[in-house]
């Protein structure tokens, strides 16, 4: 891990992003105590969510749907 001053980094931001790119860290001070630390970001996890499909295809609907209960009501309130 490099160090660097607040001057330093502000001349060199491009090259120190680049090396962030790559994977190194480096570390910036201010009047010789560390304030910041600038790397790479961590990888998000691209996993993705189940598929539910089949599971929703094996709920069993027991009288009218919720939609069309919510339908009748609002039409009930109305008149």
């Amino acid at each position: 891990m490099d160090t660097v001053n607040m001057k330093e980094a502000r001349k060199r931001l491009s090259d120190l992003i680049t090396a962030a790119e790559r994977g190194e860290s480096v570390v910036i001070t201010r009047r010789g105590r560390k304030v910041a630390r600038l790397g790479p970001v961590a990888k998000q996890p691209t996993g993705r969510l189940p598929d539910l499909s089949e599971f929703r295809s094996s709920l069993k609907v027991k009288g009218k749907s919720l939609s069309d209960t919510v339908i009748a009501m609002r039409a009930e309130e109305r008149y």
